[in-house]
């Protein structure tokens, strides 16, 4: 189906509702993406959503409160697959599959789930008219555990866990059964252990 704004003119839209972390809306003339969202539902009173939201453009980030009803028209972002290279100081280099272009990118724009991305992992960089103002990485990635306390032969309870120290340096809390030098799969959409890879 083509993308409603080559149809004429009409725009998708998106309800405060509907927010999640990393859709984009047009308000006042400007590109948004949310950052944290949070639903409320006070004790009295109507029910309300708190957001911190980026201006994809400039990069400022605001706390605003919006009517789960309020609508926006959904911004039209270029999410294109890059390979991330390496990092060299704050600047982050995604080759473009395509052209094999070295593209830097900012730390300040790569987002908390960032540091579950390994080099050579493909993630889609996201783009509005031309500026790059994110990343996704990969929804699921396998990571080699570095460090945490040994693990314990037979304990299969899944609802314990440890603090555990991943190959990119990211913390994450797994099973007590998981051992240095493991594989596992991380969501790294909720930064949560799944399960061995």
């Amino acid at each position: 189906m083509a993308s409603a704004t080559e149809n004429g003119g009409f725009f998708l839209m998106v309800t405060a509702g509907d927010f999640r972390n990393g859709v984009t809306f047009d308000m006042e003339g400007k590109v948004y993406q949310i950052i944290e969202f949070q639903h409320v539902k006070p004790g009295k009173g109507a029910a309300f959503v708190r957001t911190k939201i980026r201006d994809v453009i400039s990069g400022a980030v605001v706390e605003r409160t919006f009517n789960p009803n309020d609508k926006f028209p959904t911004a039209f972002v270029e999410r294109k697959d890059m390979e991330y290279s390496y990092a060299d100081g704050e600047l982050h280099y995604f080759m473009d599959l395509e052209s094999y272009e070295l593209i830097p990118i900012n730390a300040s724009l790569l987002g908390d789930n960032f540091k579950f991305v390994k080099e050579n992992m493909t993630c889609k960089v996201l783009s509005y008219k031309g500026n790059v103002f994110g990343i996704e990485p990969p929804t699921f990635v396998e990571l080699k555990v570095t460090k945490t306390d040994p693990g314990f032969k037979g304990n299969t309870a899944t609802n314990t866990l440890k603090p555990a120290t991943l190959e990119t340096g990211a913390e994450i809390r797994v099973p007590l059964f998981i051992d240095e030098g493991e594989m596992i799969r991380i969501d790294t959409r909720t930064g949560e252990y799944m399960e061995r890879a």
